[in-house]
């Protein structure tokens, strides 16, 4: 006779954040849920990028609104967790009159609400931590919020597994899902429905389906910087680079002109792919980033010369005494040119889902209710 244990409600395939914001999903509404992770832990991109949920700029419509819904959950699910929250709220800086110019224009949509566009003299007087001499304005947001990735995961898990009874199984592959059976390498499991969350995996199960999203790899290079004792953000740190790169930002009219004086400016970051975006952890020192490069099979190689385009912008956005590496690291995630999410379905029973625009700590909450939602 099997055992009982071996059947389940749900089964995920991917312990990363949006295989937990599933696992987390179904146990709100009841389902008995087995989480499935080939490797020991989670230690993919979803500890490795900034722990930053990140709402203001995505793109309007489903993200947005999959981002204020994960804020949420963020919001309601950390302190249960034993998650610190370790900074709130986004100062965006525009230093280019066109990029003052989108911020404008950005303020005057849906987005905008609850955000403020400030001067460079009020923005100093709040943040002093920022260099804004030559700033033109400054967006601020209350949206936004940070935990520490590379703890956050490995908490939620564990709270997943003792506050929601979620069975968790790592370091089990898995074969082969033929929904209600999931073949793994240590068995065989029985669940009514099963998400496959398995991220940069695209050539494992569900390959030709994947395929056909026509999905490449793009990798980060990541940095921790030491500043002087005492330094503190106000919150997390974008620049107008993040204007042409966020589509919130770049779809808008505006940043045409933005771009055009950038490629004449920064040509070297933008082909890198090189925004801005600097938080900060609880021992004080920044989490820095992030450049994009993409390719089918991304070489593990980081490449000095970026880490130095990104300093310099940290260099001239900050009001740094000290600026010390102290750590340098890469993460890799799936990437669409059309769509910042695949929801999939193979039948009625599965679906396979992949963030497909870094973003799965930011929309992953709200991905997941989509799902369920729609199913």
């Amino acid at each position: 006779m099997p055992d009982v244990t071996q059947h389940f409600d749900l089964v995920v395939v991917g312990a990363g954040i949006v295989g937990l914001a599933h696992a987390y999903t179904a146990a709100q509404r009841g389902l008995q849920v087995c989480v499935v992770e080939r490797d020991a832990a989670a230690i993919g991109a979803s500890i490795r990028n900034f722990g930053f949920i990140t709402v203001t700029g995505q793109a309007p419509g489903d993200m947005w609104r999959r981002a204020m819904h994960s804020r949420e959950v963020w919001n309601a699910v950390a302190p249960q967790a034993g998650i610190d929250i370790v900074h709130r709220h986004l100062w965006l800086a525009a230093y280019r009159p066109e990029a003052h110019a989108v911020l404008e224009a950005f303020m005057r949509t849906p987005m905008g609400e609850g955000c403020q566009l400030l001067d460079a003299d009020d923005a100093q007087a709040r943040a002093p931590a920022l260099s804004l001499a030559d700033a033109q304005s400054v967006l601020f947001s209350p949206h936004e919020l940070r935990v520490e990735s590379r703890t956050a995961i490995g908490l939620l898990t564990k709270w997943l597994a003792e506050a929601h009874g979620v069975v968790f199984r790592f370091g089990e592959s898995v074969h082969e899902v033929d929904t209600p059976r999931v073949r793994t390498s240590r068995g065989t499991l029985h669940a009514e429905r099963v998400v496959v969350c398995t991220h940069t995996e695209l050539h494992g199960l569900f390959a030709d389906r994947i395929a056909a999203q026509d999905l490449t790899l793009c990798r980060l290079q990541m940095l921790r910087v030491q500043p002087e004792a005492g330094f503190r953000l106000p919150g997390a740190v974008m620049t107008d680079l993040s204007l042409v790169r966020y589509e919130g930002y770049s779809r808008l009219p505006e940043a045409a002109a933005l771009r055009a004086r950038l490629q004449d400016e920064e040509a070297a970051s933008l082909a890198h792919g090189i925004h801005l975006i600097v938080v900060q952890s609880a021992d004080g020192s920044l989490v820095v980033g992030d450049p994009h490069h993409y390719a089918d099979a991304p070489e593990p190689f980081a490449m000095e010369a970026v880490d130095q385009l990104i300093l310099r912008h940290l260099r001239s956005t900050l009001n740094l005494e000290a600026a010390q590496v102290t750590e340098r690291w890469t993460g890799v995630y799936p990437s669409s040119k059309t769509t910042p999410c695949v929801i999939d379905a193979p039948d009625d029973a599965t679906r396979v889902v992949l963030v497909t625009s870094g973003s799965g700590a930011s929309t992953g909450f709200g991905i997941a209710n989509d799902v369920f939602e729609a199913w």
